[in-house]
Order: C-alpha cells, then sequence, then structure tokens
C-alpha cells in the first residue's frame, strides 16, 4: 500500500550537497544515518539528515564538520539551534535540514516516525 507508492530513493539520485553531508557525517562517526525524502510532502524543504551521536561533543564536532564541507560550496546554513547544548543540532539549509541527535533525543522526538511516509534511505 503506502509502500508501493513511494519512489525509490538512491545514493546516487541525492544532490550533491546532501551527499557531501552524509559522506562528512559518517566520516565523524554519525551513526543511523537516514535521509528523508520530503519534496512530496512539505514545502519547507526538501530532505531531512537524520543521525546521532554518543556525545554533545561528538553531536557538536559532527554539526560543525557539516557546517564546513558545505562551506565550500556557498552553503551557509539559514538557521542553527541547539549548538549550546548539543542534545538536538539542527542546520537549516533550506531545502536540507540536518539534525544531531543525542540518542535520547532522537528517541523521544522520533522524526522517521513523524515522517513516515517519507522515502528513506539508510547509510
Amino acid at each position: 500500500m503506502a509502500e508501493e507508492k513511494k519512489k525509490k530513493l538512491t545514493k546516487r539520485g541525492l544532490p550533491a550537497s546532501v551527499r557531501l553531508a552524509v559522506e562528512t557525517a559518517l566520516a565523524k562517526k554519525a551513526e543511523n544515518l537516514c535521509v528523508l525524502d520530503l519534496r512530496e510532502l512539505c514545502s519547507f524543504t526538501d530532505f531531512f539528515l537524520v543521525m546521532n551521536g554518543n556525545s554533545s561533543r561528538q553531536n557538536a564536532a559532527v554539526a560543525e564538520a557539516v557546517e564546513a564541507a558545505l562551506r565550500p560550496a556557498g552553503l551557509r546554513p539559514l538557521s542553527v539551534e541547539g549548538r549550546e547544548s548539543a542534545e538536538w543540532v539542527l542546520l537549516d539549509y533550506g531545502s536540507l535540514v540536518v539534525h544531531v541527535f543525542s540518542l535520547t533525543a532522537r528517541d523521544r522526538y522520533s522524526l522517521e516516525k513523524l515522517w513516515g511516509d517519507a522515502p528513506r534511505l539508510d547509510f
């Protein structure tokens, strides 16, 4: 039913900026990383990149690394939330929103369940 309607999301089909953010986060050992394709479901963004780290220090490092990797491509976040506590760091690039969670915050907010209709690509 809902599964049949989902378009196949592929790594190759992702925009370059999303692929770069994924590669950078994985290089910083982000865990349980997934991309949610929201292009058909909402108007405020195209993709969510959702992941978690093992500590607030790691979460901050992942977010900083993604920011640094996208900067040379002329991409700067429109807003950054949560950098202080780093329980949930959100980088909003307009067409891409990066979420770096602690494991407890990720379980609490469960964005993947909230956006369960979105095509999903796990890394």
